[in-house]
């Protein structure tokens, strides 16, 4: 379980490094790549996610509380060990506990791959900008406030990627990583446009946690008010998914 904490800590830090250093490159002033568009984000989020995955290989590459309780709901295992030569040598048992721990070590990783992309871009932090444009680099808001939709939109986008990656089970690929890309890049071309598809608590408390605690020059609030959107609606997704699954898919 110790190298399942580390992996997932490691591959949530890459996720959220390259994801957000996307959003950080299109929307800060005076990048590369400002002015690049939701299409750009959304690219970049999907190969955040492959890197994420392939480096996370030790602990099943959830990456997400959310996949975590659908696997949970769904007594799916949460990794299969493997020794040097490809062995299988266990499995981590979906359990409370186990949950627990991956849900910490993604929330740990959010947190510091956000930071690491504030370092990476900390001048364009630095000028005149919209304090709700630095907010957007690290966590999700919605076009339209309304926290009932804003919250079923997250349900239904979570729940799509969730119990998609449940079917990879009984159809393993090794085209897994790239698949789960690709779906990250639909999601936010099809359902994105409401909230910004957080799809991940982690990946929007870490960063908001990063945002509120960085001394990052003329930012405002951390908007908790909307934060239990991204957190709740995601693991209600998840939970779903898990559900359907043990129906449709195991």
């Amino acid at each position: 379980m110790q190298d399942a904490f580390w992996s997932e800590i490691v591959g949530t830090a890459m996720l959220l490094l390259l994801g957000a250093g996307v959003v950080a490159n299109v929307i800060l002033p005076r990048t590369k790549g400002n002015g690049g568009g939701w299409l750009l984000i959304n690219f970049g989020w999907g190969l955040a996610v492959f890197a994420g995955v392939y480096v996370s290989f030790k602990s099943g590459a959830h990456l997400n509380p959310a996949v975590t309780l659908g696997l949970l709901t769904a007594d799916q295992d949460f990794a299969t060990m493997k020794d040097t030569a490809g062995a299988v040598t266990g499995v981590i048992d979906p359990t409370v506990a186990n949950a627990f721990w991956y849900i910490l070590a993604q929330m740990i990783g959010a947190f510091l791959g956000a930071t690491i992309a504030f370092l990476a871009y900390k001048k364009h932090f630095d000028e005149d900008a919209d304090p709700g444009i630095k907010l957007a680099v690290f966590s999700t808001g919605p076009e339209l406030r309304s926290y009932a939709w804003n919250f079923v939109t997250e349900v239904i986008a979570t729940f799509v990627l969730v119990f998609v990656i449940l079917c990879f089970g009984p159809n393993p690929s090794g085209l897994g990583p790239l698949a789960v890309a690709m779906l990250v890049v639909g999601i936010g071309a099809s359902l994105g446009g409401p909230t910004g598809y957080a799809i991940n608590p982690a990946r929007d408390l870490g960063p908001r946690i990063a945002h509120a605690v960085l001394p990052i020059r003329g930012k405002g609030s951390s908007d908790w008010s909307y934060a239990w959107v991204p957190v709740l609606g995601p693991i209600v997704g998840g939970v779903l998914a898990g559900l359907l699954a043990n129906v449709y898919v195991f």
